[in-house]
């Protein structure tokens, strides 16, 4: 009998895989997904658990759905599964909390008398890029984060099955593919044989294959190797998410990240010298226990020096277990409030002045949402580029005139 299901992940881009993994299955089995006034005969909650904020909208959702339908399903798993499932399974409606160890079987659980498909992507639902997760995990142990603990120690998938699911993606119209995982610059083949450089080398060789990015990455891990895999790949793209977190070394150092800011400047500076068009977005902590005026401020002149195209902002968020927990000196909320907004701000700034140095230029863009009035992307490099009055199908690469600027993206005029 064919179920209804939805399905919901809260946080990182893997999360965002595994969902779809989940998806894939199920629609392989004959069930299809619920609409969106729809009740689902199966739910399933992919959460999240790096901060307060994401543990409250994790819980929020379980109980939405089982609002929605009271006698469905309602599977949850996902990294506050993980940390803690008594609290989810305290959930009056919740059918089953599972680990994050074992949500490959999730579906298996569900079916057990069905043969069930691996857990892979063959798509990527309402998306033009792809998120392909290569490695999970991680072995870093910052002081603020809890992933180390619900996720474990960094894994890596084989080049072989990363490839045969990307040349899948591709025979199912995806032309970008994003490389993702929790620690990507931990990747090693899943028997050390292989590092990060050699999977994007080997993905550019993909027949199909458009663009390659590379997700989250932290500075000290892009050495000469991947750098000229990425400036000297065929279809890698010119833009990388090259995680800050803060511009002060005493709180780097303070927060356990490997790197110190002139790293970070350096490897700016190295990428930009090889590709003068190469742009950045970053993830910034905001209030970690101890950062003074002084610390902020030099955060504040990294984003004026990098200029990044997109800046993520975070507010610390306490996490149990984590060292940074039991830090004294903890910044007062309303104070990170107003740093996080002044940062925000300032996010905007220097995208907007980054953009207005485009105007003029001829580029491409790889289209990903059309109303049939207007078209939005991304060049190659991640400037946002929206072009009015046309018509153009999403997941097309377009190439445009830039001739303007606003606060979200720049204006294209197709050519």
């Amino acid at each position: 009998m064919q179920k209804k299901f939805k399905i919901v992940a809260l946080g990182c881009r893997t999360n965002q895989y595994e969902a779809q993994a989940f998806r894939d299955q199920l629609e392989a089995l004959g069930h299809r997904p619920a609409e969106e006034d729809e009740k689902a005969d199966i739910y399933v909650v992919n959460t999240c658990t790096v901060t307060e904020s994401a543990d409250a909208s994790s819980r929020h959702q379980v109980r939405s759905f089982i609002r929605e339908n009271p006698g469905a399903e309602v599977m949850v798993t996902g990294c506050l599964a993980e940390r803690d499932p008594k609290s989810l399974e305290s959930i009056e409606g919740v059918t089953k909390v599972v680990s994050n160890k074992d949500k490959e079987f999730l579906v298996a659980a569900l079916f057990p008398d069905e043969e069930v498909p691996e857990f892979a992507i063959r798509q990527f639902e309402a998306h033009t890029r792809a998120f392909v997760k290569v490695q999970d995990g991680c072995n870093s142990f910052c002081t603020y984060c809890i992933i180390p603990y619900v996720r474990g120690r960094s894994k890596s998938r084989s080049l072989d099955d990363i490839l045969r699911e990307i040349k899948t993606l591709v025979e199912n119209g995806f032309k970008e593919i994003v490389l993702t995982g929790i620690n990507i610059g931990d990747f090693d083949g899943g028997d050390g044989s292989i590092r990060l450089h050699h999977l994007v080398r080997a993905v550019d060789k993909v027949e199909g294959v458009e663009r390659i990015r590379i997700s989250s990455i932290d500075p000290d891990e892009v050495d000469d190797d991947l750098l000229d895999a990425v400036i000297n790949g065929k279809k890698t793209c010119h833009s990388m998410h090259v995680v800050l977190q803060a511009g002060s070394n005493s709180i780097l150092k303070r927060m356990n990240r490997k790197y110190t800011k002139q790293i970070f400047f350096d490897t700016v500076r190295r990428l930009k010298a090889a590709s003068p068009d190469f742009t950045f977005t970053t993830d910034v902590i905001v209030g970690f226990p101890g950062e003074t005026e002084a610390d902020f401020e030099e955060t504040v002149d990294a984003l004026k020096t990098v200029r990044f195209t997109k800046v993520h902002t975070f507010p610390y968020s306490s996490r149990p277990r984590t060292k940074a927990a039991t830090f004294t000196n903890k910044v007062p909320h309303e104070l990170i409030r107003e740093r996080k907004s002044r940062l925000l701000r300032l996010a905007e700034e220097v995208s907007y002045q980054l953009r207005n140095e485009y105007i003029g230029r001829e580029m491409e863009i790889l289209t990903e949402n059309s109303d049939g009035n207007c078209a939005f992307g991304h060049t190659a490099n991640f400037l946002p580029v929206t072009i009015e009055n046309v018509q153009v199908p999403s997941n097309q690469l377009v190439r445009v005139r830039l001739v303007g600027n606003t606060a979200d993206s720049c204006l294209g005029e197709l050519l």
